[in-house]
């Protein structure tokens, strides 16, 4: 099957969206398909490509003002000359927004299926970054996600919102997690030692610095003694984040192996952002043995078993992350019983069995166009 992969980012960024359309990628090379990338350009330029699993057409683009991390696709014929020339039998739209938008309308124009993938909750990004704009958010996800032939939602909750502002065609697809790389075993006694010298309970957080993640919910765990708070990622909050979380250890942006080390030798792992749709950060952490605490918003809540796995603690509420973490610092046996039926719970959810349940969905598809064209 040939199919083109409009993605709003890949490698070498570092984000959900970028490392699940790498796996998409991935998969579909594994299992003898031929895929093709079409992403913004990167600052890196044509060696960031260099350990793809297939190649990459790289649209201009342009850094979004005030967060430079993010690039946005400029207009750009080449989404369509793709489409074509790969002899596309499938569109695959991850995260559709701006270079989306193309594909469907390239895809549209050529009478190739469409699949796309919901991943980025732009309602709530409105509401922390304007204030308002919901309403106008939701016209364009129906706008894009209204002309596939079929959305993948990661979660149960975000599959809810979709269906309730009236996006058709909404199935399940969740996201899978490396969990040989993410284990228990990686924990590492000096690692541990060198962030917290006073033998404190490590607690961490990982991912973007940004408005929207609510790292600063972390204030009141900052000033808890016997706690030592661990941040990893960067991003455009980050300034403001060391001056409201006091004693917290900043570790910039880590991957890989080195991530996998950080997240299995915490004591607890914290997410505090509301709005997302599914939240690998929670599931990395789950495999590495550690237990959570996450808002009981959108994805956390098909990810966290309250009182099995972690702890569910209502959005945008310090005093409750506050009151999660002393619970599990109190009792060393319920972090231990936590962190171990999380690996249980995630552990089969491979990329390779969920790349198989999107072939699936692939499938689907291409067989109802067969019968309406029949």
């Amino acid at each position: 099957m040939r199919v083109v992969i409009v993605t709003e980012s890949f490698p070498p960024d570092i984000n959900g969206v970028a490392h699940c359309a790498l796996q998409t990628a991935r998969h579909l090379a594994a299992r003898g398909h031929d895929p093709l990338v079409v992403a913004p350009a990167v600052a890196a330029g044509p060696e960031a490509d260099a350990a793809a699993p297939c190649p990459v057409v790289r649209v201009p683009s342009l850094p979004l003002p005030g967060y430079p991390q993010v690039r946005v696709a400029l207009p750009s014929r080449r989404v369509a000359q793709t489409l074509a020339a790969h002899g596309a039998e499938l569109v695959h739209l991850a995260s559709p927004f701006v270079l989306g938008v193309r594909g469907m309308t390239a895809a549209a124009r050529l009478g190739i299926p469409a699949v796309a993938v919901y991943q980025t909750d732009l309602a709530g990004y409105a509401r922390t970054y304007m204030g308002a704009g919901e309403a106008t958010a939701w016209r364009r996800i129906r706008g894009v996600h209204g002309a596939a032939d079929r959305t993948l939602a990661p979660s149960t909750a975000a599959q809810r919102d979709l269906e309730a502002h009236g996006v058709p065609r909404v199935r399940l697809w969740p996201r899978g997690v490396d969990s040989a790389r993410f284990r228990p075993a990686l924990r590492d006694e000096r690692l541990r030692a060198d962030l917290a010298p006073g033998g404190e309970l490590l607690v961490g957080y990982v991912g973007r610095l940004a408005p929207e993640k609510r790292v600063e919910l972390l204030a009141p765990v900052c000033g808890r003694p016997g706690v030592r708070v661990v941040i990893v990622g960067d991003g455009p909050s980050e300034a403001s984040l060391r001056g409201v979380l006091p004693g917290a250890r900043f570790l910039g942006r880590r991957t890989g192996d080195e991530l996998a080390r950080i997240y299995a030798s915490l004591d607890v792992f914290v997410h505090t952002g509301p709005y997302e749709t599914f939240c690998q950060t929670v599931q990395e952490a789950m495999a590495s043995g550690v237990p959570v605490v996450a808002p009981a918003a959108g994805g956390p809540l098909d990810l966290v078993a309250h009182g099995t796995t972690g702890l569910l603690v209502p959005p945008d509420d310090a005093a409750a992350v506050h009151d999660a973490v002393r619970a599990l610092a109190a009792d060393p046996g319920l972090r231990s019983a936590f962190g171990a039926a999380g690996r249980t719970a995630v552990a089969g959810r491979t990329w390779a069995a969920v790349g198989d349940q999107l072939l699936d969905h692939y499938d689907e598809v291409l067989h109802a166009r067969t019968v309406v064209a029949a």
